[in-house]
């Protein structure tokens, strides 16, 4: 006995192999100790189920696994990564991210955060992305939306670190299984939809028609005509109220006055909007409004679209 104890604490302090380094995981909500381990491997971590099992027992914290995100890196040893697991074990930091709301919003939330060493208070989103070492021009729909575990007086730039791995690894996966047809060029202009889909979709049901009104459009050459993005342009000066001189306004992000994509995503979106846009749903759709419960109306001709106003946004019958 004596001798498993010492064989089972030698291998407890010594590194992990990982397929990469830093190395993101997702424990989901509800794991056991044995679901979080095939978790763990599936992601990267070659941990030996049973060794770390034994070990989360002997501890009493086969229980006490917390859901979230986590970030490990070359040199981290079983009893190391199951201190991260455990709740109320290591003092860790969470912190949600949400979809849907700019960087703006995001960095707003971080920057109150007292958990997080805040190492880019006075950068420019600009030197940020230096640090990050991103050949990106903006972190608008770079970062994924998701609920974050770090240690605490973690460096915020590590945080923004994992959510944008993360990113990247949602985008590539959709786009690998995107339909056929699409008018993306690149993955870029697919996460600029899906940012203007988690804008528009008040109703999960209705995400890949939203996605559908769009998508013919491009193909259609049609402009989007889509307020999220007239908003997104306006910035700090959106007081709330869209008027008409704001659509009729050029920017970039005016998609009423400039044909395409805007040329940046306009949020964060969240991963079901990654796949509606990379999967739109099978229609010839070209308009949508909103019914004021939450869902939409969706019409294929602007006869049926200015029917469909009438109705629901003027009170016509």
């Amino acid at each position: 006995m004596a001798t498993a104890a010492g064989g089972l604490w030698w291998w407890a302090n010594q590194p992990l192999l990982l397929s990469s380094s830093p190395l993101d995981f997702r424990v989901t909500a509800g794991s056991s100790l044995r679901s979080a381990i095939t978790q763990m491997r599936e992601a990267g971590i070659n941990v030996e189920p049973t060794l770390l099992a034994t070990l989360a027992r002997l501890n009493r914290a086969d229980t006490a696994i917390k859901a979230g995100s986590y970030a490990v890196k070359t040199g981290v040893t079983p009893f190391q990564l199951l201190n991260k697991l455990l709740k109320g074990k290591v003092t860790q930091g969470e912190l949600t991210l949400v979809e849907g709301w700019t960087f703006r919003q995001w960095r707003g939330r971080m920057d109150k955060h007292p958990d997080l060493s805040h190492e880019t208070s006075g950068m420019s989103e600009a030197q940020i992305i230096a640090q990050l070492g991103l050949n990106i021009s903006s972190l608008e729909g770079q970062l994924f939306p998701d609920t974050y575990l770090f240690d605490k007086q973690s460096s915020d730039l590590d945080l923004l670190a994992r959510a944008n791995r993360a990113m990247q690894r949602k985008l590539d996966a959709e786009w690998a299984q995107r339909a056929a047809g699409l008018p993306y060029k690149t993955p870029g202009e697919a996460l600029v939809m899906a940012s203007i889909v988690e804008k528009e979709t008040g109703r999960e049901a209705d995400r890949n028609l939203v996605a559908a009104v769009f998508v013919n459009r491009l193909r259609k050459g049609m402009l989007l005509q889509t307020d999220p993005t007239v908003i997104y342009g306006l910035g700090e000066n959106f007081d709330g109220n869209l008027r008409k001189r704001d659509l009729q306004t050029d920017s970039p992000y005016n998609t009423y006055s400039r044909p395409g994509l805007p040329p940046t995503p306009i949020a964060m979106p969240g991963q079901a909007s990654l796949r509606a846009a990379l999967n739109p749903a099978e229609s010839e759709v070209l308009y949508f409004v909103a019914r004021g419960d939450g869902s939409s109306q969706f019409s294929q001709t602007l006869d049926e679209h200015n029917n469909a106003v009438n109705r629901y946004q003027r009170g016509g019958k």
